[in-house]
């Protein structure tokens, strides 16, 4: 097995890693009433870590699939890093949005808030799912 296939296996591991963690610590987030600035700039910094460790892991992940010539993973792998870049760009300012009406007592603030927290992880799992799904159709294509 070429260097290339060791380091996608190790950066593919590490992107479901990042993923899974990822979901594993924002669900338990959703007990926080959101009602505090404090619990919007926690749940805003662990969104926001996710992405830029999102965005290494599967940039790492897409380059490592290339040079070990397998490009449609690659491209996939490409696509999770620019949705990264993506999401961050849209949830973090939102959540920022948010947060300061929070602190200004805006009352529609906090079920927004909430609604973004629900909505960032539904796609973080959609994501995980797809990762895991191209995982197995591609190890069954290959036997």
């Amino acid at each position: 097995m070429p260097a290339a296939m060791f380091a996608a296996l190790f950066f593919t591991v590490a992107l479901l890693v990042t993923t899974a963690y990822f979901i594993m610590g924002s669900i338990p987030l959703l007990v926080l009433k959101h009602d505090t600035p404090l619990d919007a700039r926690f749940v805003r910094g662990f969104f926001n870590l996710y992405y830029v460790g999102a965005f290494i892991t599967a940039t790492a992940t897409a380059i490592s699939f290339a040079l070990a010539g397998r490009f449609g993973i690659a491209v996939g792998a490409a696509a999770l890093a620019a949705m990264a870049i993506v999401l961050r760009k849209k949830v973090i300012p939102k959540m920022d949005a948010l947060g300061e009406q929070i602190k200004s007592n805006y009352m529609d603030a906090i079920p927004g808030f909430r609604k973004t927290h629900i909505t960032a992880i539904l796609i973080n799992l959609v994501q995980l799912v797809a990762i895991v799904w191209t995982l197995i159709a591609v190890s069954r294509q290959s036997q």
